[in-house]
């Protein structure tokens, strides 16, 4: 009787649970997410010319800066996910504490950004792989790796769990062997001759390229650490989001230190900024990676290959989770009514199937763009996605600071939360203040001795412009308001 009254009630609750994404990522899987979306290309490759640009402090200025806008912007996400643990994360904190439009305008950019990002890495896979298999064509490569990427999607939220905890942890195995192996340089250990200061001081600052250089440093560390708010998307989809969640938000401070701001001192101590080898680091010359270059010094004869194997992993980690990310936020939108219904399906494993489908579509699409026409249109979708990042970030603050606010003007206690995240209210406000300031930024870096550059102006500013066509016309079409805060809903 017992057993049939268990069978009975499993049933009811997968009946009851039918609609909803399995809670399928393990406490481990949260850690690894939240610590690989931020470490990537940006690390291994644009440090180098954030170096070369300002110099090894303004570098490390720069990265220090928007580290710590990072830090208060996960904790913020990190309070609001672990006590509403939703896949549509922030869009779905915005509709509910800022404005219906608000997170309307937040998950369809979104979307886009992952979406787009989708076919950055494909594009960014098949130039790494000519490194070891030159003449092949591209075509080829980049329906492997969107088949992988979407393979790994489609399996279960665990396959994706699992593929970025191992692709993760290549990463962070990098990194602490990047510093202990520049350590030990920078301290004569591994034999040659000790540089001490000698980088930071030449040319007689250390900031190189004044205030302008520093904020266009800003610009590429911004862009280097988006991502690490897919722990918010990936809380929708955790076992224990309230124990999982606090517990990766936690460790992001360290992480961050350790792996950009200790990597880029390392970096600074061995290689002059002056080296032209820095500025030309790109993913078609792996070769001048900051990273290649100190392992090459160090008497590894195989770095470049090595090196080339790790940010391939990087690239196959972004765009596996940009396809999950995008996936989660379409299916969340359209199970709130913000995008066709019919994109709400689940298969019976509960995977998002249509939202996976179409996603990969779209990526695929933007990356043939990038083969044709001088990839003039690819050029202009990733324009639009460059500032998509930033403006999430935005909305992150904006939707916590009225969060917590709405809490306790509703009489609830603070110590109800799950995570608390400290300094409220001072965190999300200097986040906010530094999220604007890069996005106000983005255009003065193609201001050059009174020139203005207005084919990059738009480039910088084109995604603004569409988030807010996309907002107006949601607001006008459905009257919607900002909510006061003793109306925001905690639960449905």
């Amino acid at each position: 009787m017992h057993e049939v009254l268990e069978k009975e009630s499993c049933g009811v609750n997968q009946h009851k649970n039918a609609g909803e994404l399995v809670r399928g990522l393990k406490a481990r899987h949260m850690t690894m997410i939240a610590l690989g979306g931020s470490i990537g290309t940006g690390l291994f490759l644009a440090s180098g010319s954030a170096i070369h640009a300002a110099g090894p402090l303004g570098a490390l200025i720069a990265y220090a800066a928007i580290g710590l806008m990072v830090y208060f912007l996960m904790t913020s996400l990190g309070e609001m996910a672990a006590y509403m643990p939703v896949a549509g994360s922030f869009s779905t904190y915005a509709a509910r504490f800022v404005d219906p439009a608000f997170g309307f305008a937040l998950g369809w950019n979104y979307w886009f950004n992952w979406a787009i990002t989708v076919a950055a890495e494909i594009s960014a896979a098949t130039i790494i792989v000519s490194y070891w298999f030159p003449g092949t064509p591209p075509l080829l490569w980049s329906a492997i790796f969107l088949g992988i990427m979407f393979l790994i999607n489609y399996a279960s939220v665990r396959a994706y769990g699992e593929s970025e905890f191992w692709f993760s942890s290549i990463k962070v195995v990098t990194v602490l062997i990047f510093i202990a192996i520049g350590l030990l340089m920078i301290f004569g250990i591994m034999g040659g001759s000790t540089p001490g200061f000698s980088n930071f001081l030449e040319g007689g600052t250390p900031v190189h390229g004044g205030f302008m250089a520093v904020l266009g440093v800003f610009m590429v560390a911004g862009f280097s650490f988006q991502g690490t708010e897919l722990i918010g998307i990936a809380a929708g989809e955790s076992e224990d989001a309230a124990r999982s969640v606090p517990k990766a938000v936690k460790q992001i401070f360290w992480r961050i230190f350790l792996f950009y701001i200790f990597a880029i001192f390392i970096i600074g101590m061995l290689i002059s900024y002056r080296d032209p080898l820095l500025l030309s680091g790109s993913l078609d010359n792996v070769a001048v990676s900051p990273f290649t270059i100190v392992f090459e010094r160090a008497g590894f004869a195989f770095a470049a290959s090595v090196m080339n194997a790790v940010i391939l992993t990087s690239v196959l980690s972004a765009g596996g989770s940009g396809m999950y990310a995008s996936t989660r936020m379409l299916w969340s939108l359209a199970k709130e009514g913000k995008a066709p219904r019919w994109l709400a399906y689940l298969d019976r494993r509960r995977v998002p199937v249509a939202s996976l489908v179409v996603t990969a579509a779209f990526g695929l699409l933007a990356f043939l763009a990038s083969l044709f026409g001088s990839g003039v249109v690819y050029t202009w979708l990733l324009n639009a996605s460059g500032m998509c990042g930033f403006l999430a970030w935005l909305g992150i603050a904006i939707s916590h600071y009225r969060f917590r606010r709405a809490f306790v003007l509703q009489g609830h206690r603070i110590d109800e939360l799950p995570y608390r995240a400290r300094w409220f209210p001072f965190g999300p406000l200097l986040a906010f203040a530094i999220c604007l300031i890069v996005i106000c930024g983005q255009g003065l870096t193609t201001i050059q001795e009174g020139r203005v550059d207005w084919y990059g102006i738009a480039a910088a500013y084109i995604g603004l412009p569409i988030f807010v066509v996309v907002y107006i016309a949601y607001k006008w079409k459905n009257r919607t308001r900002l909510i006061p805060l003793e109306e925001c809903k905690f639960h449905e």
